[in-house]
Order: structure tokens, then C-alpha cells, then sequence
């Protein structure tokens, strides 16, 4: 059901900018890759993303789509937007995108463990429930994970170190 709300976001998206492509990081691209997560990856209402060939836009789908709109009062989503740069990736991570079709507007969803990556460089208490979730059914790999934080650029000495931390706490010695 949520997968089909991103559909109906993306569509009228494209209505409102005329962008058919959107790149979806954060907690809600594990809906690429897989239909049905476990409870504790899907529990986000906003959905983070940006016109996949212009994401300078963003701003203006988020104004109409975003927080507080008509939007979201009709369907419990709504489009933050994002910059490719927000999140920490590894490198190569925009050749995993997960490409999903919905009607004339397309979602390139987030490769569950490269978002695991930004989410552990990131260092949140909230994203640890959708971390763990992830790997205790095996949509995440931890040696997935370690081998992309090691080609991931992060601002900080201070910023892998805390990753790799909270990686040993999940499992990973």
C-alpha cells in the first residue's frame, strides 16, 4: 500500500514540475528493492526526493507536495526534498539504483544497504530501529555495508569512526 502512495506522489509530482525521474533516498527506498519490509523500515510519512536530471527542483515539489499539503492530507505521505548530497554514499551508488515504474513517472529507489551506509555514517538514534529491522530479516548485509562505508567519502575521521562503532554494537566485529 505504501508503495503504491510513492507511485501516486511521483505521478503528481510529474504533473506539478514535468519531471518524469525521481531519486528516492532515506528510510522508504527499501520499497525498491523489496514490497514488503519488515514494520520497522517502513514507519516514515515523508518520502525524500529529487527530480533525478534536475534536483534543484526539489523545493518546488516539497511546496506542493510536502508537509502540511492537500497531499498529505489525502494519502499520509508527502515529498521532502532532498539534495544528492545530503547523504553520505559509497561510491558506485548510483548505478544500484532500483528503477521502478509507476504509470508515466519512475522511482530510483535507494539500494537498501547503501542507504544503511548514509544511515550508520549519519549516526541517528531513530535510524537504529530500521537498521536493525533490516538486518535481523536479511534485507541488510553488515560485510555489504563495511565494504561500502570503506569507499564512502565522510567529512570526518570522527564520522566513520562512530559508524563503524555502531556497525560492531549490530554485529559486525
Amino acid at each position: 500500500m505504501l508503495k503504491k502512495k510513492i507511485g501516486l506522489l511521483l505521478n503528481a509530482a510529474r504533473d506539478e514540475i514535468h519531471h518524469d525521474e525521481y531519486v528516492i533516498i532515506g528510510s522508504l527506498s527499501v520499497l525498491g528493492a523489496h514490497d514488503a519490509p519488515p514494520q520497522g523500515m517502513v514507519t516514515s510519512v515523508d518520502v525524500d526526493l529529487y527530480p533525478k536530471n534536475d534536483p534543484d527542483r526539489a523545493g518546488e515539489v516539497a511546496k506542493k507536495l510536502g508537509f502540511g499539503s492537500a497531499f498529505e492530507t489525502a494519502h499520509g505521505i508527502y515529498a521532502d526534498a532532498v539534495s544528492p548530497a545530503l547523504a553520505a554514499l559509497p561510491e558506485g551508488w548510483e548505478l544500484r539504483l532500483v528503477r521502478v515504474k509507476f504509470g508515466k513517472a519512475t522511482g530510483w529507489f535507494l539500494d537498501p544497504n547503501d542507504a544503511a551506509v548514509s544511515k550508520y555514517v549519519r549516526g541517528e538514534a531513530r535510524d537504529k530501529t530500521w537498521l536493525r529491522a533490516g538486518l535481523t530479516c536479511g534485507i541488510l548485509s553488515l560485510s555489504i555495508i563495511e565494504e561500502r562505508l570503506r569507499i564512502t567519502y565522510v567529512a570526518t575521521v570522527e564520522e566513520a569512526t562512530a559508524a563503524r562503532l555502531a556497525m560492531a554494537e549490530d554485529g559486525l566485529k
